[in-house]
Parts: C-alpha cells; structure tokens; sequence
C-alpha cells in the first residue's frame, strides 16, 4: 500500500468496509487476480481516484469550453418559449456549466467502470498464463512426486520456480495457507481451487483433494493428468494454428487484394470520369489499409494463447 492508497483508505475505509456484501463480484475478481490490496483500499482508491479524474477534466473541459465561446456556436433554429429566450443572455454560463457537469460525470464515471473491470481482466490474463503453463507443471509435479517427495512440498517446490509462470503463483498461495495459516494441505488445496480463476487448475487441485482423501495413489493421479492437459495443450495449439491459417488467408483477400483490387477500379474510374479528386484513394491507403492492419495484430494477439 502506497501513500495515495493509504489517505484513500483513511477517508474512505470505514464506510466501504460495511459495503463488502455489494461488491461480491469485484471481490471475487480481487482473488482470483491475485492482487496485493485489501478490497477496501482498492474500493476507496476508486471512489477518490474517479471524483479527481472527474473534477480535473471538468475544469479542463470548462476552461477550453469558455475560451473557445463554444456554447455560442451551438444555435437553435426553431422557436423557443419566453423563458428560454430570456436565458440566451446567459448562454455562455449555462453552457460552460453543463458542460462541465457532464464531462465530470462522464470520466469520473470512465475511471471508476476502469477500476471496478480491472480485476476482472487481471484474472483473465492469469487464466490463460495458468492453462498454458499447467501441463509442464503437472509434469514436473509428476517427476518430484515419483522420487518420493511429498505433496506438501511438490508444493512448495513448484511455487519455487519461476519458469512455470502463474501456475507457480498458485503453488505459492497453496505454502502460504500451510505455513503461514497452519492449515492442512487438503484445506490449503479446497482454498486454492476455490479462487483460482483457471477451470483446469480447479480440477486437477479438486481431484487431487479426492485422490489425497481417499487414499489412493497420488502419483498416479498426477501422470494421468499430465497426460490428460498435454493431449488438450496439443489439441488446442493445432486448433490455433489452423485459426491463425484462416485469419491469414482473410487478411490476404481483404487487405492485400481487396484494396489492391479498391485502388485499381478508382484510378480506372476516375480516368473515366476526368474525376483527379483522391480523397477515396486517400483513405483506402491511409486509413482502411492501417486501421485493418492493426485490427487483425489485435485480434491475433487476444487469440495467442500464453507460452
């Protein structure tokens, strides 16, 4: 907790701590997402952080909105009532008022809907980073677990190391309940697969609680699993090739022919109709063939799943 955060708390703490109840969601993405702030904190940092982000563009906006004498520009044409026309004297003040009402309504409340979905995105980037890196983990799980290791400390070993990304993050959690909070490893594993936000991660923590509670063979349980993520990671790396095969081919047809194809019947169009105006061509090459361009390296870059 820095020292913004610590004076946001300070004003804001009280109140927000008897609010938990309505803000379950936001709470459960907190988890879920890892993050190292109380709910409070990060609640009241929202509140403080969308009412100054509010006041500063309203002034902002209020300011240009005066000196550029922008309500002035905006003319009604139709008739008005008496008492509209007596208030056209002071259009200037209304205008710059309204316009700083709503520009402070509409960032502060851009800022706090920013706050209340960035936990939840958080926690959807570690999902992927979790599904990707599973199958090694359960891999090298698998391998502690057969050289008579125990389960306590596969645990412990795997939150070790850090090439197995956030999958390693959760074995951290799963020590901390054990070491810190003294709970045993079943309930350390139930708390762990209950706000992890990876389904896989779920599974294989909620089985490995039923294979420990059992009494059957855990080691076996982990090398079925590693199989069982290797063959979907397999599945699902093919399945994303032959994706990114088809987006390429419509990138191809759309803007590398497409335009080429635009570009060729507007030059043989304009030669026909003595038409030298290029504002088409224009914005076929400056702004369809750039804007399509990066909304394909966006949508690649949401489909790649993590390595």
């Amino acid at each position: 907790m820095n020292s913004y955060e610590r004076f946001c708390f300070n004003i804001l703490g009280e109140r927000i701590q008897k609010k938990r109840d309505d803000y379950s969601t936001l709470r459960n993405d907190m988890l879920r997402a890892r993050m190292k702030i109380s709910f409070e904190t990060y609640l009241s940092t929202a509140f403080i952080s969308s009412f100054l982000v509010g006041i500063l563009m309203a002034l902002m906006i209020g300011i240009i909105t005066f000196l550029l004498r922008i309500p002035e520009i905006i003319v009604y044409r139709g008739n008005l009532p008496d008492l509209f026309s007596e208030l056209t004297r002071y259009s200037m003040i209304i205008g710059t008022i309204l316009f700083i009402i709503i520009s402070f309504l509409f960032f502060g409340g851009m800022t706090y809907a920013a706050f209340l979905i960035y936990p939840g995105i958080l926690a959807g980037e570690r999902k992927r980073n979790i599904d990707a890196t599973l199958p090694y983990a359960i891999n090298y799980i698998t391998a502690m677990s057969t050289a008579g290791i125990t389960p306590a400390e596969v645990f412990r070993l795997l939150g070790e190391s850090e090439i197995y990304g956030e999958s390693a993050v959760e074995a951290r959690y799963i020590t901390r309940e054990v070491d810190i909070f003294g709970k045993d490893l079943l309930d350390a594993l139930r708390t762990a697969g209950q706000y992890t936000p990876s389904n896989r991660m779920r599974d294989f923590l909620q089985g490995a609680v039923a294979s420990i509670s059992s009494g059957s063979n855990l080691t076996e349980y982990f090398r079925n699993k590693s199989e069982q993520y290797t063959r979907e990671n397999r599945l699902e790396q093919k399945t994303f090739l032959e994706t990114l095969g088809l987006i390429s081919e419509s990138y191809v047809t759309a803007l590398v022919a497409g335009t080429l194809f635009l570009i060729i019947l507007q030059s043989i169009m304009s030669s026909i109709s003595g038409s030298s105006s290029p504002i088409f061509l224009y914005a076929v090459i400056y702004g369809i063939i750039p804007l399509g361009s990066i909304m394909f390296v966006i949508l690649i870059d949401a489909m790649t799943p993590e390595v």
